[in-house]
């Protein structure tokens, strides 16, 4: 398993959105370490947070959750800069193998000031597409890859190593992981389910009824069969009077419909319905009556009075010609005494002279026209004209059609429902006709009722026969599980016992391996190589003893503050090994109170190997100039980010690099 990408938006002090490269530069895990620099209280410890409530939602063990509830706790990780509508969201891209193929999942929880239901909204993508049958058993899907149970032997910060070197036993934050590790629990619960299983059976058997006699249960069953058999044949007998009785309500009921009873029963509707189309109609045509006496009839001399219409055009075009054809040749006149008097050359004085002679060449045409004048229309009989070929026939034409339309419909259904009308039965066929459909779906009726009490019969009988069986059957299982209870509740005693036993031994095999790895870790890392030779562990408390050379205990006091934190490191580390998984380490202010010499193996030998994918969370006094330094030139460092605290907008912004 490897992180990939880390996105914060409005997360504690991190303000809109941050995406963080968690992926290593390198393929083959050379440079393995993610190095983030931030000063206390800057946002290291909610970074770490960041990842746990990813992973695990309501189930993080939060560094500032304390005994807050999940939905408090979410309304307080929420930046206090940002809105109430706005979204806090933390997404965590993330890839692993599975089935033999590398896979990538990126995990979205987000949330606002007042979460609905009090918890984050869960996405998982498979690349873009969200899967939500990967969503619904997250739960259970992320307890295969890195078990909450386990997860602070990956996930853990300095105080928890602190923590751990001060006590002589192991917290039971640390206690459970071990347990979850070397499968304890697991043969825990069996021990608790099988004392489940032995109450149960005890139970079982202190209930127990007498058994009803066999020969009895067989007798009645024998009854209620030959019983069943002949509801059975009734069943069978009203099904088939009911298929008879439906074929002769359907015929009928054809033959109402046929011989007009149906029109019949209707006559009265359908003689109203004719009076209100006959009514209509009427009305209809004093409508069209009243278009026909205004202008209606002119629409079929349209022709005619569209011919009118250019005629008189003609006439005021010329009778204005001659009206100003006087005028406009006195203004000529005086143009070409002006002309004359500007002295123009002669040639364009032509030219003027034959413009004009052209123009009232055309005067006089126009004026000629006047005198073919026989129509003698006004301005005023001109427009109404006008009007009248473009707006009024269209209009009465248009309404007309429409009326006539109406008009045309109208008539059709009276011409439909006075054929319906006519072929009406007689009353004395009618009243025949409906008797006989009357008869015909109260048999149908009956019938429907006789089939549905003989089902329902049917129904019961074998409901009582599966019963009766049933107790035939559990007459002979009751004995069988009598019997089986009582060798259950007999064996428990040797269970249990092999069960103590499978467990006393599982313990010591595993211990024998997480001893081994301990002792290698804390020798790796402790410059003192003839201090310790090895590490014991408690099979009961889990509590780490120290033995020298000759096999003598070595006291812990004897360690200095530096070597317990390496002490713990190292069990961590080991644990974490033992564990078999390929998962990524992160540690929060990794260093502590180590000296320089325990500081320098801890840089140099754990933080590079400690897995294929580090992430360091220090301060500038943690991992020094020095120390980054020395971790450069071993190019172990993939990627380097610095936490910028801003202290007057109280809120963290993520920038490439480090303190030096």
């Amino acid at each position: 398993m490897r992180f990939l990408e880390l996105v914060l938006q409005n997360f504690g002090p991190y303000y809109g959105k941050q995406v963080i490269n968690l992926c290593p530069e390198s393929k083959d895990d050379s440079r393995s370490i993610i190095l983030f620099g931030g000063m206390n209280g800057g946002g290291k410890t909610t970074l770490m947070d960041a990842l746990r409530l990813a992973l695990y939602g309501h189930r993080a063990q939060c560094s500032t959750r304390g005994n807050l509830s999940y939905s408090e706790f979410l309304t307080q990780s929420v930046n206090h800069n940002a809105s109430a509508v706005e979204q806090a969201r933390i997404e965590l891209l993330f890839e692993h193998i599975e089935n033999d193929q590398l896979i990538q999942y990126r995990i979205v929880r987000y949330w606002t000031k007042s979460p609905k239901d009090g918890k984050d909204s869960l996405g998982i993508l498979d690349g873009e597409w969200l899967d939500e049958g990967l969503t619904n058993i997250w739960d259970e899907y992320i307890e295969n890859l890195l078990p909450l149970g386990i997860s602070n032997l990956f996930l853990f910060d300095g105080e928890q190593v602190k923590e751990l070197a001060e006590l002589e036993t192991p917290p039971p934050v640390v206690v459970e992981a071990i347990r979850s590790l070397l499968g304890l629990e697991l043969a825990e619960r069996l021990a608790v389910d099988l004392e489940i299983l032995i109450n149960r059976k005890r139970k079982a058997l202190a209930s127990k009824q007498e058994l009803a006699n066999l020969e009895d249960i067989e007798q009645k069953l024998s009854e209620k069969q030959a019983t069943y058999e002949t509801a059975i044949e009734e069943q069978a007998t009203s099904q088939n009077k009911l298929y008879e009785a439906k074929d002769q309500q359907q015929q009928a009921s054809d033959k109402f419909i046929s011989e007009g009873g149906k029109i019949a029963a209707e006559h009265s509707q359908l003689k109203t319905q004719l009076n209100t189309y006959q009514a209509n109609t009427k009305q209809m045509r004093e409508g069209m009556k009243e278009l026909a006496a205004g202008i209606l009839p002119l629409s079929l001399i349209q022709p005619l009075l569209s011919q009118a219409q250019i005629q008189g055009k003609q006439e005021s075009h010329a009778s204005q010609a001659k009206i100003g054809k006087d005028i406009l040749q006195e203004r000529e006149q005086r143009l070409l005494d002006l002309v004359t008097e500007l002295k123009l050359p002669e040639k364009k004085l032509a030219k003027i002279q034959e413009f004009l002679a052209q123009e009232n060449q055309l005067l006089e045409q126009a004026a000629a026209n006047q005198e073919k004048s026989w129509l003698g229309a006004d301005g005023e009989t001109l427009n109404y004209l006008a009007n009248l070929l473009n707006h009024y026939f269209p209009q009465a034409n248009q309404l007309a059609q429409e009326q006539l339309k109406k008009l045309q419909n109208l008539e059709a259904e009276v011409d439909a429902t006075e054929r319906q009308l006519a072929v009406a039965a007689s009353p004395e066929a009618y009243q025949q006709l409906e008797n006989n459909l009357r008869q015909a779906q109260t048999q149908l009726a009956q019938a429907q009722a006789n089939c549905e009490l003989a089902r329902r019969r049917v129904d019961e009988l074998d409901i009582e026969i599966k019963q009766i069986r049933k107790e035939l059957a559990n007459y002979g299982e009751e004995n069988i599980d009598r019997k089986n209870n009582e060798h259950i509740i007999n064996t428990s005693a040797k269970v249990k016992q092999t069960l103590k036993l499978f467990r006393e031994r599982l313990t010591l095999r595993k211990l024998n391996k997480l001893e081994r790895e301990v002792t290698d870790c804390f020798l790796y890392l402790l410059h003192k190589s003839d201090l310790v030779h090895r590490v014991a562990i408690d099979t009961e408390a889990f509590s780490l003893s120290l033995y020298d050379l000759q096999g003598q205990p070595v006291p812990k006091h004897r360690l200095s503050a530096g070597e317990k934190q390496l002490l713990a490191i190292a069990f961590l580390w080991g644990l974490a090994r033992v564990s078999g998984r390929q998962l990524p380490v992160a540690i929060d202010t990794p260093l502590g109170r180590l000296d320089s010499s325990h500081r320098t193996n801890l840089v140099e030998r754990y933080f590079p190997n400690a897995s294929h994918q580090v992430i360091l969370l220090s301060t500038d006094t943690e991992i020094g100039k020095v120390e980054v330094e020395k971790l450069r030139k071993t190019k172990a460092i993939a990627r380097e980010y610095l936490l910028k605290y801003q202290p007057t907008k109280r809120q963290t912004i993520t920038e490439q690099g480090y303190f030096w």
